[in-house]
């Protein structure tokens, strides 16, 4: 069965993991996704990430979870551009979330990266994700 939304797809699979408090996901590796856990590492969300094969011999992603005196370091990861709505935002219009606390992870012409780093560089981009 094909899959319609697979950022998403993986988004909800890192959050039932927090909700259970697992300390690796597991999700099938795309280049889209691999980008994305780049931004949440290096930004301070995740552990780090693992690309390895399953059993069947297919490309999976390890993902290991962060959390803080037992809490999660994700408290909200939700999809904003969705297949059926993109969103699009310029440089002087996209959102802050939470006062700059949390980030928005934007695809531009330059690559996928958060919305304080597109601000720097000076381009806006789509929106696909926030996370808090």
């Amino acid at each position: 069965m094909s899959m319609t939304d697979p950022l998403g797809d993986m988004l909800t699979r890192i959050r039932n993991g927090l909700t259970a408090k697992k300390s690796v996901v597991e999700c099938p590796k795309s280049k889209l996704r691999t980008a994305v856990l780049e931004v949440l590492k290096k930004e301070g969300y995740i552990r780090g990430f693992e690309s390895k094969k399953n059993e069947d011999n297919k490309d999976i992603i390890l993902i290991e979870l962060k959390y803080f005196d037992g809490k999660p370091a994700i408290k909200e990861i939700k999809r904003e551009s969705k297949p059926g709505l993109r969103v699009y935002s310029s440089k002087k219009d996209m959102p802050l979330h939470y006062g700059g606390l949390g980030i928005s992870i934007v695809s531009t012409s330059k690559g996928l990266m958060s919305d304080h780093e597109a601000r720097n560089a000076n381009i806006g981009g789509e929106i696909l994700c926030r996370v808090f």
